[in-house]
């Protein structure tokens, strides 16, 4: 098989929705303040194509219980020590 440099080949990454659900809460919530961040706007535009794909496909954003679905997905994930 012979690769060629950045083809169009996707790669899935899997989440749990949860974890989409508090990835896609992160990345909203620190929009403006990564701005400085980046080293190129490639980094940035990468980021903005995550971020669209997660708000396409999670209802529970728009839900009007969404604070408290994020709740249960934070808990779901955290850490039980």
């Amino acid at each position: 098989m012979t690769h060629r440099p950045f083809d169009k080949e996707d790669l899935a990454i899997r989440l749990t929705r949860a974890e989409a659900i508090i990835l896609e809460e992160f990345l909203d919530r620190t929009e403006e303040s990564r701005r400085s961040l980046f080293v190129d706007q490639a980094e940035q535009r990468v980021l903005w194509t995550v971020h669209a794909q997660l708000e396409k496909g999670l209802w529970e954003l728009f839900a009007p219980e969404y604070v408290e679905l994020l709740r249960l997905a934070r808990d779901s994930v955290r850490d039980h020590e």
